[in-house]
């Protein structure tokens, strides 16, 4: 079989839905490349700043690195912003929807949320609230996003900065867009977080 007969997915045989899985898993395994090839295209985005939107989340990545973050963190900050270029208006959604099922639920709302922690920085300056974040001050991830944007997301638009190349979270990438999808004991028990009112 070489594609399907059906042209309504209710008309499906038991024998295409097996035959597409099989396609769909093997496209599956390729997603470490894509997300890849993605940060790449960070390359050619975001102007005005002293670096592009790839430096920036190379050096976001190489800053959470340097502070012994875990390879879950490290791959999130180095995805952050991979939203920015096709939802520019959610992109902190956009990047958590990518990483959720690889990761530990805390990592996942880290990044859910961080476009709304990082107002903290600049939101005073449009007369908006900088402390709107504050709303979550008791969710057990509050102090774990926040870091993020302290330490690794908001510091990391310095051209003179020591930056690795991609190539050097690749293995990262690889490793942790690798895993199976949703499993329990990688997502634990924060797999339920409350992800509403982002």
């Amino acid at each position: 079989m070489e594609q399907v007969e059906f042209i309504r997915m209710k008309d499906g045989t038991a024998e295409e839905y097996q035959f597409l899985e099989h396609l769909e898993a093997d496209f599956n395994t390729h997603l470490p490349e894509r997300i890849l090839s993605a940060l790449r295209n960070l390359a050619g985005t975001l102007s005005g700043y002293k670096v592009n939107r790839l430096e920036h989340s190379l050096q976001s990545a190489a800053r959470a690195e340097a502070d012994g973050a875990d390879e879950e963190v490290i791959v999130a900050a180095l995805i952050h912003d991979l939203g920015d270029e096709l939802a520019p208006y959610n992109h902190s959604q956009y990047a958590a929807s990518i990483i959720r099922p690889y990761v530990r639920g805390e990592v996942t709302w880290m990044i859910h949320h961080h476009g709304l922690f990082q107002k903290f920085y600049y939101a005073h300056h449009f007369n908006g609230d900088r402390n709107e974040r504050d709303r979550y001050i008791d969710h057990p991830c509050y102090d774990l996003c926040a870091q993020f944007c302290e330490r690794w997301d908001q510091a990391s638009f310095d051209p003179d900065y020591p930056t690795p190349p991609l190539e050097h979270f690749a293995p990262m990438v690889r490793r942790i867009f690798s895993r199976k999808p949703f499993q329990p004991e990688i997502l634990g028990n924060e797999y339920r977080l409350e992800f509403v009112n982002a």
